[in-house]
């Protein structure tokens, strides 16, 4: 492999969330290269029994088969997977589905840009490359074009696109520092765990792949989960901006944000209470109504602008690998108390 900084081999995880996945999980195991050393499959409470079906069936030594007692998600599926492989010694832990949509042979690719310092966190852009978007169903299409604008407000990875991507690669020192037990169970999952990584500060980078769409069959119920999406987007956006420019941070572009939304709010307010019904508005109330607005504007835009320049751009595992002490001071008390239970 061209891409191992070193002559030891690192630690490879792949997990698998399994959920209604029997017709594929062996084929999927099948192509999953040499270079990963570790696979965790995590039945999450599964009608066709999927972890006793692989635990059968597959003879792979590297192949680990937990049960979650009840159905968590995918979100869920995949952080106990996550957990598992840290905590077991991993240096990289990489997931994807058991539906035979993802391509196993692509793990390298995740994996190489997490092992040269490229990145903290590496997921899949089904839309690189036109022709491969060609074979995605219209409805997922449209779909993702409007999740994806959502998220990047959201997460703050402006230049990030399909945010709903579930192919993706993290450096396993970044699983303890993750609040993990409040990162969404459910479809929300990836796009929750973006947020929380632009809060670290992680630096995220897009890995151009293709899917494959069968047989396989999905359990998302769109006009369920659309609205459920639009308004933890919204939350995830409210928490960002107050933690990066009010509790971290407190920048010029604080300024900008707090006159801009202040300016806003007194020329709409000052100019619905003036407007003339039966006699029209003066120039000069015209003008102390519409000139806080147009600043206003011009102060919101040099905000976003702010926002989009400020994306993640130096990898924190390699700022945190110089010392163990800041990296041990910083492991999320959840993280914490499961790990000192554990020894316990």
């Amino acid at each position: 492999m061209s891409f191992l900084p070193s002559q030891q081999k690192p630690g490879i995880a792949v997990v698998i969330p399994s959920y209604r996945v029997r017709n594929h999980i062996l084929a999927v195991l099948g192509q999953i290269g040499s270079e990963v050393t570790a696979i965790y499959v995590v039945d999450d409470a599964c009608p066709e029994d999927t972890g006793r079906f692989v635990k059968e069936h597959v003879t792979d030594p590297r192949v680990n088969v937990l049960w979650n007692d009840e159905n968590l998600g995918v979100g869920g599926a995949t952080l106990a997977g996550m957990k598992q492989a840290a905590a077991d010694g991993a240096d990289v832990i990489v997931k994807i589905d058991g539906d035979g949509q993802m391509d196993p042979a692509l793990i390298p690719s995740f994996v190489g840009v997490i092992l040269i310092g490229e990145a903290d966190y590496a997921k899949g852009n089904r839309f690189f490359d036109p022709e491969g978007v060609a074979s995605m169903p219209l409805g997922r299409l449209i779909g993702n074009a409007g999740l994806s604008f959502l998220a990047k407000m959201s997460t703050g990875y402006w230049h990030s696109f399909d945010p709903t991507n579930g192919f993706f690669a993290i450096h396993a020192s970044l699983v303890g520092l993750l609040p993990l037990e409040k990162i969404s169970r459910r479809f929300f999952f990836e796009s929750d765990l973006l947020f929380r990584l632009n809060v670290l500060t992680a630096r995220v980078v897009d890995v151009p792949m293709h899917s494959h769409y069968a047989d396989e069959v999905s359990n998302m119920k769109p006009h369920r989960e659309i609205p459920r999406f639009a308004l933890a987007h919204l939350r995830n956006f409210g928490k960002r901006i107050f933690y990066n420019y009010f509790i971290r941070n407190f920048s010029i572009a604080s300024l900008e944000l707090v006159l801009g939304l202040a300016l806003l709010l007194f020329g709409f307010v000052y100019g619905l209470s003036k407007w003339g019904t039966s006699v029209p508005a003066t120039a000069g109330t015209v003008m102390i109504a519409a000139l806080p607005i147009i600043v206003a504007t011009q102060l919101l835009l040099a905000f976003i602008n702010y926002d989009i320049q400020s994306v993640p751009r130096s990898t924190l595992h390699l700022r945190l690998k110089t010392s163990l002490l800041p990296r041990k001071a910083l492991v999320h008390q959840g993280a914490a108390n499961s790990k000192a239970k554990k020894s316990n």
